[in-house]
């Protein structure tokens, strides 16, 4: 008989990493991107996933690569047509997250109209934390959020920011694709994203009231 599956190593097993781009207008902003009605949504693989103490590992085909810090929204159950008043239900927990993304390709990708799977969905590009359950965070609306390279403070922002909630992005996202538990869902980033190159230290965390702080520290390397 198979061993239980557990939501404490969703990375092992679960099937899919659902990205959610240009959910703070401060990022929109600096991307130089409009502020979208509708949340921007794209896939990482399972490969994509590295474990705190994991390396990222640099792409050969990039010459510019970034750091983007999110909160990932872990999912408990399957879920399909999720209504949004009954979203929260659905989550089993959280995880500090980074959407590491070859941005020279992904503006050659924007250029030619095509998809952004070269540029956010190689090996290793979504650092994660170890797993946060939903009772530790009583309110993920009222988190702070912030990035440090080499002792450096790059990123800094507030959930409260985010343009499309929780309960919206997984009620929306449910509606175009079945929802299954272990799946991921990234909820995009704040501003301050910047290049990374190898050697570099990455420390990233979350704060808020009556919550035990999540850490992820991750190092560059070819």
């Amino acid at each position: 008989m198979a061993a239980p599956r557990q939501l404490s190593r969703f990375w092992e097993w679960g099937k899919n990493i659902v990205c959610v781009g240009r959910n703070y207008a401060d990022h929109a902003k600096e991307m130089r991107s409009p502020v979208l009605s509708e949340p921007v949504v794209f896939l990482k693989p399972s490969t994509a996933y590295a474990p705190e103490g994991s390396p990222i590992l640099m792409p050969a085909y990039t010459h510019n690569l970034h750091h983007e810090l999110e909160l990932g929204v872990v999912m408990g159950r399957r879920g399909r047509a999720v209504p949004e008043a009954a979203a929260m239900d659905y989550v089993a927990g959280y995880a500090l997250c980074l959407d590491m993304t070859a941005r020279d390709v992904q503006d050659e990708c924007k250029k030619k109209g095509l998809p952004w799977t070269l540029a956010k969905s190689f090996t290793a590009s979504c650092p994660v934390s170890a797993f946060v359950p939903k009772e530790k965070i009583p309110d993920p609306h009222n988190l702070k959020l912030w990035l440090k390279v080499n002792g450096e403070l790059r990123q800094e922002g507030e959930t409260s920011s985010m343009i499309f909630s929780i309960p919206y992005i997984i009620s929306y996202i449910s509606k175009v694709m079945t929802l299954e538990e272990g799946d991921i869902i990234l909820t995009g980033t704040p501003k301050g994203v910047g290049p990374v190159k190898e050697n570099d230290e990455i420390q990233a965390g979350i704060h808020g009231p009556n919550v035990s702080s999540a850490t992820l520290a991750v190092r560059l390397q070819e």
